[in-house]
C-alpha cells in the first residue's frame, strides 16, 4: 500500500482546486465566449445616479452640502435593496443571519443591514475536468486517469447552506469515487469497462452530493495512462491473444474442410459415376487455366472408357 508523507497531503489539499483550475485552462478544448453579468453592475449604477441624482436635486435648493452627501447615502441604499439576477442565476438571502428566501432571476429586493446576499449560485449545466494520478486496481497497478464531470445545482439553499464550498467538495468526492471505483476492478477491465466505470462513479457521486443539493449528470473518463513499462507487456499479450485466435480459426476451419472430404469420399465409393465427373472436372479445369495439352495419369483417362453408355 502506498503511503503519502503528510507534507505532501496538506500540499494537495491546498492545491486541489487550484489544480482543477490548472488542468481546465491546459485541456485543448474548444472555449466558447462566457456569459456576462455587466448588466448587473449597469443596472446597479443607472440605480444609483438616478435615485441620489433626484434626491440632491430635490435638496439642492436648501443646502448643496446636505443634497451631496443626502443623494450619495440615498442611492446607495436604494442600489443595495433592488437588485437583479441573470436568468441562469439564483440568489441565497439571509435575514439576521437565517435563511430567507431564494431571489432571482430578474429584479429582487434585499432589505439594507436587516438581510443580506450569502452566495449566487449558478444553476447551469457546469462542466469539472479531475484526474487520478496512480490509482491502483485491484491488482496494484498504479494507472493515471483523467475524466470530465458534469453537473449541475438543483437546490441552491443546500448547496449554500450544507456544504461550504460545493465546487471543491465536488472536485473532491469525484477524484475520491474514481480512485474507489479503479480500486474495485483489475488493469485489463479497465479499458473493456469504461463505460460501466463511468456510471459507477456517477453512482457513488449521486449518493454523496445527493444532501447538497446537486446532481451529477453524467462521468467521463478521457484519458487511461498505464505504466510504460507495463504497456510492452500488455502489446505482447494482446499479440499472443490474436495468434491463439488465429490459430484456433484455422484449426476449425481444416476440421470443416476435412469432414467434407470425408463426405465427399463417402459419396465416391458409393457411386463410381461420380468418381468420373470428378475425374473430368479436374481435368477441365487443368486445361482451363493451363491451356494445351496436358499430361495426366493414366487413371485419369479411364473416367473417359466407356463415355457412351455413362451419358446414357
Amino acid at each position: 500500500m502506498r503511503v503519502r508523507s503528510k507534507a505532501k497531503q496538506t500540499r494537495e489539499a491546498t492545491q486541489g482546486p487550484a489544480r482543477a483550475t490548472a488542468l481546465a485552462g491546459s485541456m485543448a478544448a474548444p472555449t466558447a465566449k462566457k456569459t456576462s453579468r455587466n448588466s448587473v453592475y449597469v443596472f446597479a449604477v443607472a440605480l444609483f445616479l438616478v435615485v441620489g441624482g433626484l434626491f440632491a436635486l430635490g435638496l439642492w435648493a436648501v443646502s448643496e452640502p446636505v443634497a451631496l452627501i443626502g443623494g450619495v447615502a440615498v442611492g446607495l441604499v436604494v442600489a443595495s435593496a433592488i437588485r437583479i439576477a441573470p436568468q441562469w442565476e439564483r440568489v441565497v438571502i439571509l435575514r439576521l443571519g437565517r435563511f430567507s428566501r431564494i431571489g432571482g432571476p430578474g429584479v429582487y429586493m434585499v432589505i439594507p443591514i436587516v438581510e443580506s446576499v450569502a452566495a449566487r449560485v449558478d444553476q447551469r449545466m457546469i462542466t469539472t475536468p479531475f484526474s487520478a494520478e496512480e490509482a491502483l486496481t485491484a491488482d496494484l497497478v498504479p494507472l493515471g486517469i483523467d475524466a470530465v464531470l458534469f453537473w449541475m445545482v438543483w437546490d441552491p439553499k443546500d448547496a449554500c447552506v450544507e456544504v461550504e464550498d460545493y465546487s471543491s467538495a465536488v472536485w473532491w468526492a469525484a477524484q475520491t469515487a474514481l480512485r474507489d471505483a479503479v480500486g474495485r476492478i483489475n488493469l485489463a477491465e479497465v479499458a473493456t469497462r469504461r463505460e460501466q466505470l463511468d456510471n459507477e462513479v456517477k453512482d457513488i457521486l449521486e449518493e454523496k452530493t445527493r444532501t447538497w443539493g446537486i446532481t451529477v449528470v453524467s462521468v467521463e473518463i478521457r484519458d487511461i495512462a498505464v505504466p510504460s513499462d507495463l504497456q510492452d507487456a500488455l502489446s505482447k499479450e494482446a499479440q499472443a491473444e490474436r495468434e491463439r485466435n488465429s490459430r484456433l480459426l484455422l484449426a476449425e476451419v481444416e476440421k470443416d474442410i476435412s469432414e467434407m472430404f470425408v463426405e465427399a469420399a463417402a459419396v465416391y465409393e458409393r457411386n463410381d459415376k461420380a468418381l468420373q465427373l470428378r475425374t473430368m472436372n479436374l481435368i477441365y479445369e487443368s486445361v482451363k487455366e493451363k491451356g494445351g495439352l496436358v499430361i495426366a495419369p493414366s487413371a485419369f483417362g479411364e473416367a473417359f472408357n466407356n463415355i457412351d453408355s455413362f451419358l446414357k
